[in-house]
Order: structure tokens, then sequence, then C-alpha cells
């Protein structure tokens, strides 16, 4: 391996490691967020910031995922299911983590300096439950929710990013309660993997604590909760008949999602993650995105 080879290897196992196709996940309500604030305020799309959200979210998110695969790397160790992830074989040793972590974080506080000074101060806030996560599982039954406020802070940001005020932000709120309520209620089911192997391991989950069934339906609750709240979300900033073309095509996504993993079936789990929650979170984008170019002429 020649000198120049030596150091793209380690990029592209970092990026294994971080997953960053999956950042494709984490866009689309903060672009919703985004457009629908430019909708509101101007009805003209911004697109220099529109680029710093996209960077923001990014850098947010590589250190998120760079900081939880670092701290669990014993737990990961333990499992499994997880025991072949780049920092338990060695494919990407703590250093090169930990600096591609750091630089993550760099970015991410550069592109929130570039937005407003709000972004700016907010920033340092915004990681705290980005880190907090990770040790969650250590010392409460609940860190989906703590997975969920996480989740929460993208749409928010997005929208202070635009308009670089808290007042009149409620919308984004909401919006953020429900994709926080959306990932939460998936983090839900997908601890149901591990149940087993947390109770051995003293790894903390509802699953684990509270069984597999009980998660289930604590899922399905929050989703019920999280369609209610994108209907509010809706409502607030008077979205159109394509908004909610949209909500039915979430519906359905939801009810399969549910209906494909059962408590003494979990062959389906990552089904559900990467077909209805890819689908789910780009779907629902598109039809807002056509709403708020069609009805409510945002125009590019």
């Amino acid at each position: 391996m020649t000198l120049v080879e030596a150091p793209r290897s380690r990029v592209k196992a970092f990026l294994r490691l971080v997953a960053i196709e999956h950042s494709v996940f984490a866009l689309p309500f903060a672009y919703l967020s985004a457009l629908t604030a430019m909708t509101v305020h101007g009805g003209r799309v911004n697109w220099t910031d529109l680029l710093l959200v996209t960077v923001a979210m990014v850098g947010a998110r590589t250190f998120a995922m760079a900081a939880n695969r670092i701290i669990d790397r014993h737990i990961d160790a333990r499992n499994p299911r997880t025991s072949q992830r780049e920092l338990v074989t060695g494919a990407v040793s703590v250093r090169t983590a930990w600096t591609g972590a750091a630089v993550a974080l760099v970015v991410f506080l550069g592109a929130a300096a570039l937005l407003n000074w709000l972004c700016l101060l907010l920033a340092p806030l915004a990681v705290v439950p980005l880190v907090l996560y990770p040790y969650g599982k250590r010392f409460t039954n609940w860190p989906h929710a703590l997975l969920g406020v996480a989740q929460m802070v993208g749409p928010v940001g997005a929208w202070l990013a635009v308009t670089g005020d808290l007042r009149g932000s409620g919308a984004a709120w909401v919006l953020g309660a429900a994709v926080g309520l959306w990932i939460g209620g998936f983090d839900l089911i997908y601890a149901c993997q591990d149940a087993t192997v947390d109770r051995e391991i003293g790894v903390h989950s509802v699953p684990s604590r509270y069984g597999i069934p009980f998660a289930l339906r604590l899922s399905t609750a929050a989703h019920v909760v999280t369609f209610g709240l994108f209907v509010w979300f809706g409502q607030l900033v008077d979205l159109g008949w394509l908004w909610w073309i949209g909500l039915a095509v979430t519906v359905a996504a939801f009810i399969y999602e549910h209906a494909i993993v059962r408590p003494d079936d979990l062959s389906r789990v990552n089904r559900a993650f990467f077909t209805a929650n890819g689908f789910v979170g780009i779907a629902l984008f598109v039809f807002a995105l056509l709403d708020l170019t069609i009805l409510g002429g945002l125009r590019p």
C-alpha cells in the first residue's frame, strides 16, 4: 500500500463506519423545515442557506455516528449482531474515528457560524443529545427518548437557519417533535433485535426491561402521535391537498412497517428501517415540496 493509498483507505473505512450514505434519511425533514420557512418568509429559495443546512446536517450526523461507535465499541464487541463493526474488528482505529468526529464537528460548527449568530449560539446545545444518547443505554431504560431529542434538532435548526429568530418557530418545534417520535418509535423496534443480549450484558432499553411486545405496542403509539403532529404541522403552515396525500402515503408506510415486525418474528426489522423509514422521509418531503411550489408559491 502506498502512502497515498493509506489515507484514502482510512477515509473510506471511516465513511463505512458512520454509514455516510444514510445521511439521506436525516435530510428530508430538515429540507422540509427550511423550505417551509422560506415560503413563509419571502417565498423564494435561498440556495446558500440550503447548502449550509445540508453541510450542517451531514456534519452533525457524521459526528454523532462516529461518537456513538467510539463510545459503544466495547458493547458492540459483546453483541454478535454488531461484532463486525469497524472499530471492533480494527478496520478503523480509535484515533482515526476521533479525528473524523472532530473534523465533522468543526464542519457542523462552521456551517452554523456561516448561517447566523443564533445557529452558532445554539449549536453546542445541539451537540449535547448527540453525545448523551449512546451513554443513555448505560443508565436509563429509555435511551430511545434521548435519540428522539437528538433527531428533533434537525427541523428546528433548519428553520432557525433560515429565519435567525426563535419567534414564530412553533411549527418547526411541532415538526421536530414529530421527527423525534418517528425515529424514537422506530428505535424501539430496532432495539428488539438485541433484547436478549442486552439483558445478558447489562445494556438498558425498553425491550430488554419491559419485553418485546410492550416495546412494539409503544412504538405503534409513538407513530400514531407522530402522524397527529404531522397533521398539526400542516395546519400551522397552511399546507394544501398535496401534503395530505403525502400523509396518506405515510400512514400506509407506517402500517406496513408495523405489520411486518411481530414479537415472534423480527427477521424483517432491517426491511422496516431501510424500506419503510426511508420511504416515509423521502415521500413526505416530495409531496410537501410539490405543495410548497405549486400551491404555496415557493420560487427557486
